[in-house]
């Protein structure tokens, strides 16, 4: 069986899981039968590449920025909340995202995955198949991450129960239907010519907005902010950073799909929309008086690489570096001003750095997708067109993630209760939640 789903057009700067529902029926006879066997395999190692940023990266970073007493309940919230959204992801998910052909909202008939086979193909945007399986695995990361990003803002305070709960029912109604809109051909966004090239709005947007939203709901940590409560260990965080950055490489660089040149244009824009920003963190925080500091690095690094993934294959390397470098003196601020002002408790900043460079990177690839300043595009929408119709697509995420999240908040409250109590809160998660110690 062959059944071929719209994900492509990279080269077109559109999404790279979709295209038009004439390029899917043309290309549908056509395409070979087997998949192409370099494809895939690259394909197979992006994959695991995002699962590298999940188990270990994601969960060594937040950890390391928690409080000691609080470091295994966040790296398990993390675990638990991937673990969970894999196997949502095949039992509903993938065809609620995707459903047949890539364009129709949910497919019963392949629930479980029950339609699909060992000789099933997914069309990427050339006349080239990868495997059916790896395409639904390599997304299943994406939704994966997605969810445990969430958890970095409820970090120290929120049950894992409560979090497992929020986590079933927010990729229910936020993820999947977000996913659906930006990647799949028939989808909102995608037919109003979004450029999302591996998950500016799907993954970053809708992880920091819901992120900031369950801040609000649940409240804040006790004795946030009059006491300190710096990061417990800087080293771990480092390391979980410099995971996050390798396995990037398959998270934007895998989104073509393909192992041809947009996947390498995608790789070195990863590389120095990067560096730009962790450097850039630094010289604000000179500027603003302090100490260039390690944490400044790891958050510089964490926002080029949000900034930049809505724009891998859809910029230049000189449209990168720019981008990384605007996006992190924009999450500097959001970090140290904003968060301050508007009063919440955004543990671990997934707001401020997901959110707000997800916005800054979504509505900038608009600007560095045209030729002049060396993106793919071949001018035919002009600047102003492409940033109104990105500044939409932010606008819908924003709102979707918002209410999705508080419905799933709410949900999740009547169920398991959201927050310990102040004891357990008091002792630390790791030990009144999972009855273990990170250090003895």
């Amino acid at each position: 069986m062959i059944r071929k789903f719209l994900c492509g057009a990279g080269a077109l700067g559109t999404s790279l899981f979709a295209a038009s529902a004439s390029f899917a029926q043309g290309a549908a006879e056509a395409a070979p039968a087997v998949a192409n066997p370099g494809n895939n395999a690259w394909m197979m190692t992006a994959t695991i590449l995002v699962l590298l940023m999940i188990l270990p990266g994601l969960a060594l970073f937040y950890g390391g920025l928690t409080r000691s007493k609080n470091m295994l309940s966040t790296m398990t919230q993390i675990g638990g909340a991937a673990a969970l959204a894999m196997l949502i992801w095949v039992c509903w998910g993938y065809s609620t995202a995707f459903g047949p052909e890539g364009n129709a909202f949910f497919s019963w008939g392949n629930m479980f995955l029950l339609g699909t086979t060992a000789d099933s193909t997914a069309a990427t945007f050339s006349d080239e198949v990868i495997s059916e399986y790896v395409f639904i695995s390599f997304q299943m990361t994406f939704a994966a991450i997605t969810a445990a990003l969430v958890l970095g803002a409820t970090a120290e305070r929120m049950k894992f129960s409560a979090a497992m709960v929020f986590t079933a029912i927010w990729l229910t109604i936020v993820y999947f239907p977000i996913a659906h809109m930006v990647w799949a051909g028939g989808g909102l966004l995608f037919e109003l010519g979004a450029l999302d090239f591996a998950g500016g709005t799907v993954v970053h947007i809708n992880a920091g907005v819901s992120a900031l939203v369950a801040a609000f709901m649940l409240g804040k940590r006790k004795g946030y902010p009059s006491e300190p409560m710096p990061p417990h260990s800087m080293t771990l965080t480092m390391v979980g950073t410099g995971l996050l950055w390798v396995g990037w490489f398959g998270f934007n660089a895998g989104s073509e799909l393909e192992a041809d040149g947009t996947a390498g244009l995608a790789m070195i824009n990863t590389f120095v929309a990067t560096a730009s920003a962790g450097l850039t963190w630094m010289l604000v925080e000179k500027l603003m008086g302090h100490k260039g500091s390690a944490l400044g690095l790891c958050s510089g690094v964490i926002a080029g690489l949000v900034a930049v993934t809505p724009a891998a294959g859809n910029s230049g390397p000189l449209g990168a570096i720019v981008l990384g470098a605007l996006a992190s003196v924009i999450c500097y601020f959001a970090v140290a001003k904003l968060k301050p002002a508007m009063g919440y408790d955004d543990a671990l900043d997934a707001f401020g750095i997901h959110g707000i460079g997800g916005m800054v990177g979504a509505i900038g690839t608009g600007i560095v997708y045209q030729p002049f300043l060396g993106g793919p595009g071949d001018g035919s929408t002009a600047t102003g067109a492409q940033v109104w119709i990105q500044l939409q697509a932010v606008l819908v995420t924003i709102a979707w993630a918002a209410i999705g999240t508080a419905i799933a908040i709410f949900i999740a409250k009547l169920i398991t209760g959201l927050r310990v109590s102040p004891e357990a809160e008091h002792d630390g998660l790791d030990i009144s939640e999972h009855g273990e110690r990170a250090y003895n």
